[in-house]
């Protein structure tokens, strides 16, 4: 394909088609985000990748369902839709943890709400029906996390893969740059696109009968839809059979069937070599929304002076899918890469010398690097800090932000994304002391999630020694430095194998040493996460030994046991209290985390409450 001049930004409207002489699109994308030509979003930076590929493409942001106009306004593409719900799963952006509504979207112009609930699925059969016979392709965190048989826990049931729900022909799982590209040229080249079976990186679909008849070798076949959605032991095994696949260099494609079809999911796409990663980051991106919207768009404020240095997490958390998305191994950007993109922030409109971020899934894991990723990531033993074969040392990172902080017009480069304080702990660099002198805008991100063992191993944290190690060395160095700063810990409640007496543990730690916080995640089942996995079957399920699952009220009282200083939790935390045999925590002690009796500020507060609730009735 011959080289296209890359746009200001991708057309969203045939007017702007015209005037860049483009009279049919070669790829129309449709999201359920705005518009916002920024590397963060993934109608972007899919976009660009196409059109830095020769191809031609349009975006449909946002469409409304009730409106064939909307999806019909480009026309039809001459190689395929690409459909994606955007950056966020539309059911845990849509509903909270207690499956309320929210109020808004901040992927959306003026945080109105305009993404319908499986939004992937909706669209989907709406181009479908009004585009017969041309090909569709899946893409983003909705559709890749629901490439198998999953439990979705806004229904309580397990469903089957999006693949067998949804009219759509095959999904580009994980980073999607790499496989995109390779269906697109192969489409461009004549194959139909249901003779592109064994991209890397894809999901695709067979009819039963001929998989019957010629099943492919070298596969895994693991239980199929109707022996996991009625047989919780056999959920579980499916789950870590599939789980064990997700390596690009040995894992094997797995199959799951279907009653109407079969669900074929092939190896994961290899890992982005550092000089694609480095193109990808610096094609032109305008890094604002388009120029149609006449409301700002809160999700890009917080990433518009951000950086992107890396992809990949090898922390394997239990409630965490990147495992399943981004993969275990470290992708990192070269150094030259990220200071050309950091110069070109200085001379935008708007820059004021703050460059808000510089990370990835995990900040402090850029440059990290095991000799065994050149093979693939371990497949008999999970990533860790304590692991001789990794390479903990930040050096590569701290020399990266000392050049950053050199380039004129940067006058601060903070980390924005959270830390791994485990890996600081097992490096020997001087990068805490950096980050404290140079890169903590008062607050530290970090993530312990908790801090009883039992739990910390089922979510696959490290233990409660190494933040208490962590916290001294931060506050030695913030001192050090002449800096008050904070940490600035992320906590969960609900999460499998912990019960009330662990969150108790967990509140009294927090009053022992002056660590309360309003950063509690009530822990959400979300698919393809071990976690979730747990949460639905009760067992582990890579031993299926029971773990207990916290649900209903009780999973209130944890979530309240976080926040025992909220007098409108008091019912809840003494409830909690009593349950785990802690009386003794309720009173007017120095060490009681409620008094005896509600305060009448309490008692205020929760009748004003009631009376909101009511006028809204």
């Amino acid at each position: 394909m011959p080289m296209r001049e890359q746009p200001r930004f991708l057309p969203m409207s045939l007017q702007e088609a015209r005037k860049l002489g483009i009279e049919q699109f070669d790829v129309i994308l449709i999201s359920g985000d705005a518009y916002v030509d920024h590397p963060s979003f993934a109608a972007a930076i899919i976009g660009r990748v196409l059109w830095d590929a020769g191809y031609s493409v349009g975006i449909i942001a946002q469409p409304d369902c009730k409106k064939d106009d909307d999806f019909r306004k480009l026309g039809q593409p001459r190689l395929f839709f690409g459909i994606s719900s955007g950056n966020v799963d539309s059911l845990v952006n849509n509903l909270t943890p207690n499956l309320k509504r929210r109020s808004s979207d901040v992927y959306s112009p003026g945080g109105a709400l305009l993404r319908p609930d499986r939004a992937t699925i909706v669209y989907t059969n709406k181009v479908h029906a009004l585009f017969p016979g041309v090909p569709i392709i899946l893409g983003g965190i909705e559709a890749s996390l629901r490439r198998f048989a999953h439990y979705d826990y806004w229904s309580d049931s397990v469903r089957q893969s999006i693949l067998a729900d949804a009219p759509a022909d095959l999904i580009i799982y994980g980073m999607g740059e790499n496989p995109l590209r390779e269906v697109a040229l192969r489409l461009e080249k004549g194959e139909r696109i249901e003779e592109i079976q064994d991209v890397a990186g894809t999901t695709v679909k067979e009819e039963i009968s001929r998989w019957r008849s010629s099943p492919r070798e070298d596969c895994l076949v693991i239980p199929g839809f109707t022996e996991v959605s009625t047989d919780k032991r056999k959920y579980a095994m499916a789950f870590a059979l599939h789980y064990k696949e997700q390596d690009p260099f040995h894992g094997r494609a797995a199959v799951q069937p279907h009653p109407k079809t079969v669900i074929i999911q092939n190896p994961p796409a290899r890992p982005l070599r550092m000089e694609e990663l480095d193109r990808i980051y610096e094609l032109p991106f305008a890094r604002e929304a388009h120029p149609s919207y006449r409301e700002p768009i809160p999700a890009l404020e917080p990433v518009r002076f951000s950086i992107t240095s890396h992809r990949g997490c090898f922390g394997s958390c239990s409630f965490c899918a990147l495992t399943h998305h981004q993969g275990r191994i470290v992708q990192s950007r070269s150094e030259d890469s990220i200071l050309r993109e950091a110069t070109k922030l200085t001379r935008m409109k708007g820059f004021h010398g703050i460059i808000s971020d510089v990370g990835g899934p995990t900040a402090n894991m850029y440059g990290l690097f095991c000799p065994r990723w050149k093979q693939g990531a371990c497949s008999d033993k999970l990533c860790s800090a304590e692991c001789p074969s990794l390479d903990k040392d930040h050096s590569r990172q701290v020399d990266m932000l000392r050049r950053l902080r050199k380039i004129p017009g940067v006058k601060r480069v903070f980390i924005g994304s959270g830390i791994r304080h485990d890996l600081i702990m097992a490096d020997h660099s001087p990068y805490l002391e950096e980050l404290c002198r140079h890169h903590v805008s008062g607050h530290l991100k970090i993530a312990p999630e908790h801090i009883s063992r039992s739990v910390t191993e089922c979510m696959n944290k490290p233990p409660c020694e190494v933040l208490d190690a962590f916290r001294e060395r931060f506050s030695a160095a913030s001192k050090a430095v002449g800096k008050e700063q904070y940490l600035l810990p992320y906590l969960m409640s609900g999460h499998p194998g912990c019960t009330v007496l662990e969150m108790v543990e967990l509140a009294e730690y927090l009053r022992d040493n002056h660590m309360y916080t309003e950063q509690v995640q009530d822990f959400t089942p979300t698919p393809m996460t071990v976690s979730t996995a747990m949460y639905y079957t009760g067992l582990d399920p890579f031993s299926l030994t029971p773990v207990h699952v916290p649900k209903g009220r009780e999973k209130r009282i944890q979530r309240a046991m976080l926040r025992y200083r909220d007098p409108n939790n008091y019912d809840l935390v003494k409830e909690g209290l009593q349950m785990a045999g802690r009386a003794d925590l309720i009173g007017e002690g120095r060490q009681c985390l409620i008094p005896a009796r509600p305060s009448g500020g309490w008692g205020l507060e929760k009748r004003r409450n009631e009376k909101k609730r009511k006028k809204t009735k």
